[in-house]
């Protein structure tokens, strides 16, 4: 079988760079270090280095507008004018201090004076976040209200096409759809709908397009990741209307709707009846996709087939998509169809090749951002019948047999105590009810008890004695010696400012979920396989390719050496199984059910030793819980009910006396509550501060039992807040639980901020546990 070359796309790629160029230009402007006109130029040569690698990796078809300085969801609320007036900015355009007022907050003195007409003393602080559907990549959440206005206030679209089309590159720009835009917004006034608002944000869209199609651009790509999610009526109907809209208003300018992230399932007739050129499938999350569109209802589409996995970092096995394939291509001819990746490669690292220590058996199993464009390039040449390709194929092959045989992937005693698993292995001996009533006699901790989430600062020493030593400049005494100077320092501090439950600062850690993964077997660890988590913080997930042992105990040691420097409660801090699952790169060989039940056992064993050790409190962090959870409810009950199973396989094996605490931040809780209680921590704390402790709504309706700790600072954002903020939300709190349930702390921990703000923030929460102790018992203070 002969076909003629098909075109290669890619939907978004990496932004921060190879080596995170972007991160580090952000934090230099940020520390005032270089200028704007420093930091566009960097992230211009960002650009045009992404245009060219994706060029000379073979891909025809290369977006624009992909690239941001912080987030794609943000710059299109900029776009539209969609700015909260708490940042109102005079004139047509937006600069790059209220963009960064949105996304980080801002003290007073940051602000030029077009910001922030509505600000506070203290400044002004950054929109909520959220994650970006099931990803760990995290979204500033775009805010409407009844009669907003829009009007284009960004020509970034426009400029970033002209600027590829100066270097060279035709390019098809990336917009967020405006029904998707709308759906991930929020609105202060419950009732009201965002969607209501869509014919007042078409005409930005169209005017958008106008530019653009001014310019030359042939093509737009409109990413409408809501598509695989429940939607009503009423949202497939805006759908309908919102391309209606365009095609009849906007110019002559093909549009490929791209849905990625799952299947289209009773939405695929409303993706298949949009007037528009294209649509793009992941047919990766949703194999079944291929037969569906096949069926030849709309002979005139395009169809980008999203073949490649952009969310993981195995390589494809490129033979058997070519067999899966041909017969469709063939069905639907060469000229409708477009190879991809499932979904933007912004969830991956940039460059395998980077990777110089790396086990060569495993590097020979990935692919990253430019390996999974040059295997879209192979497959497009082995089916256009390019003899050439097939070697590749034949090597693609090789590495996925030599994966499955290896015995690096399969150990037997993990089979073993994985049968071993029983009821008794998932339940406390006895209820919250009892365990709280042992738990206040044995701590005696004040109401409002203060504590943190257990990270502070990763400071610039903290990390260079951390390269130092793995460069092997420092020995490992010189090394401990550091690292117990630090949390001696760290912990005389928070006693110093009355802190009540302690933490060690975890110095030791490089990240929470990569710390763990270094000392477990089954994992791998990358040097430069960053990827972004949100704005300039970069994560490096643990590549998870077999199963998981842990060898010996990871944390006992600096949990007793921490606890020994003081009489109060000294919280010992461990990262979740769900967590960990949900932000590495699993293995796809087996069920991620299964997975994670081996790193419950793993975490298992370190909560039994730190018990053995004396550890009172122990915290288990599940920060992913709800980011893993399906976009489609009908798959959430299987979900919910293994990640809840793995959470009490780890936290259950302790005494009545041990206090168990988990944290979770960022996520809506109100659909999954009753698998959040079901987890039976003792304590949870969870972020709130951003949503002004609206998503504690969800834990009074259900009328949540055990204790919690409502995040009361904006970790996210570099600004000290005021005692009297915080104060104002646990009076919040406060009206929605009991006062003995409730804890102070902070949003997440600390790690990413500096001591200058660290120091002052919880300073001003310990004062304000204090007043609000005295208010609510003033014959005690």
């Amino acid at each position: 079988m002969s076909l003629l070359s098909l075109p290669v796309a890619t939907l978004g790629t990496p932004r921060i760079g190879p080596r995170r160029e972007l991160k580090f230009a952000l934090e230099r402007y940020w520390a005032g270090k270089i200028s704007e006109q420093q930091l566009q130029e960097d992230a211009s040569g960002l650009r045009a280095a992404n245009w060219a690698r994706q060029s000379s990796a073979g891909v025809t078809i290369i977006p624009s507008n992909d690239f941001s300085l912080y987030d794609q969801v943000l710059d299109t609320s900029i776009m539209v004018g969609a700015i909260p007036e708490i940042y109102a900015s005079k004139g047509e355009s937006v600069s790059l201090k209220t963009y960064f007022a949105m996304a980080r907050g801002s003290q007073c003195d940051d602000h030029d004076a077009s910001v922030g007409q509505g600000l506070r003393g203290s400044g002004a602080p950054a929109q909520e976040m959220t994650k970006w559907f099931d990803t760990n990549y995290h979204y500033m959440v775009p805010e409407f209200h009844k009669g907003q206005a829009f009007k284009l206030c960004s020509r970034k679209p426009i400029e970033e096409y002209e600027e590829a089309k100066a270097l060279g590159f035709q390019t098809r720009p990336v917009l967020i759809g405006p029904v998707t835009f709308l759906k991930l917004g929020k609105s202060a006034d419950s009732s009201f709908q965002p969607l209501s608002l869509l014919d007042d944000l078409i005409p930005v869209y169209i005017e958008v397009l106008h530019e653009l199609a001014k310019r030359g651009a042939r093509w737009v790509q409109f990413d409408e990741p809501s598509l695989v999610l429940d939607l009503d009526e009423a949202a497939r109907k805006s759908l309908r209307h919102a391309y209606n809209r365009l095609a009849k208003e906007g110019p002559a300018i093909k549009i490929m709707v791209a849905s990625y992230f799952g299947a289209l399932g009773d939405n695929l007739d409303t993706a298949l009846s949009l007037p528009v050129s294209g649509l793009h499938v992941d047919l990766v999350r949703a194999p079944e996709l291929l037969d569906q569109i096949t069926a030849d209802r709309r002979a005139d589409f395009v169809l980008s087939l999203g073949v490649i996995d952009g969310r993981n970092v195995w390589r494809s096995n490129l033979s058997s998509l070519r067999q899966r394939l041909e017969p469709a291509i063939a069905k639907l001819g060469k000229h409708r169809v477009q190879l991809a990746p499932s979904c933007s490669l912004l969830h991956v690292p940039v460059d395998a090749e980077l990777e110089t220590r790396l086990d060569s058996d495993v590097k020979s199993w990935l692919a990253f951002s430019v390996q999974k464009m040059r295997e879209l390039a192979i497959l497009a040449r082995a089916l256009a019948g390019d003899q050439n390709a097939r070697q590749a194929l034949a090597d693609s092959e090789c590495a996925m047999t030599a994966r499955r045989s290896s015995p690096k992937i399969h150990d037997a005693n993990v089979a073993v105590r994985m049968m071993a698993i029983d009821q008794k292995m998932r339940r406390r001996a006895s209820p919250f009810a009892r365990r709280s009533e042992i738990q206040r006699e044995r701590f005696g901790l004040p109401a409002f008890p203060t504590t943190t989430i257990g990270s502070f600062p990763q400071t610039t020493e903290v990390r260079n004695a951390r390269a130092a030593h793995a460069q092997g400049s420092m020995s490992d005494e010189q090394y401990d010696r550091f690292l117990k100077e630090e949390i001696a320092r760290a912990v005389r501090w928070q006693e110093d400012i009355g802190l009540d439950v302690l933490v060690h600062g975890e110095f030791e850690r490089n990240d929470m979920v990569q710390y763990f993964s270094e000392q477990f077997a089954g994992f791998a660890s990358t040097s430069n396989g960053w990827v972004q988590s949100y704005g300039s913080r970069c994560v490096r997930p643990p590549i998870l390719f077999g199963d998981v042992v842990r060898p010996k105990p990871i944390t006992v040691e600096w949990w007793r050496y921490a606890q020994s420097l003081t009489s109060k409660p000294m919280k010992a801090m461990l990262t979740g199984p769900v967590t960990i699952l949900n932000w590495s790169f699993v293995r796809d060989d087996l069920p991620r059910s299964e997975v994670c039940r081996q790193l419950a056992l793993a975490i298992r064993d370190e909560v039994r030793d730190l018990e053995d050790a004396g550890a009172a409190m122990i915290q288990i962090d599940e920060a992913a819980l709800r980011e893993g959870l399906p976009l489609r409810r009908s798959a959430w009950n299987e979900y919910l009910d293994w990640a809840g199973d793995c959470f009490r396989i780890c936290s259950s094996g302790v005494s009545d006396q041990t206090q168990i605490h988990t944290h979770m931040c960022y996520s809506e809780f109100n659909d999954i509550i009753g698998a959040i209680a079901a987890m039976d921590a003792d304590v949870i704390s969870i972020e709130t501060s951003r949503s002004k402790m609206e998503l504690l709504d969800a834990f009074r309706k259900y009328r949540y039992p055990n204790q919690i700790g409502p995040g009361v600072y904006d970790i996210h954002s570099p600004r000290v807040p005021e005692t009297s903020e915080m104060k104002e939300l646990m009076v919040l709190a406060q009206a929605r639980f009991r006062k003995s349930q409730l804890w102070v702390n902070p949003d997440c921990g600390l790690k990413t901020r500096k001591w200058e703000e660290v120091r002052p923030a919880l300073a001003n929460m310990v004062v304000a546990a204090r007043e609000l102790r005295a208010a609510s018992d003033p014959q005690n203070h």
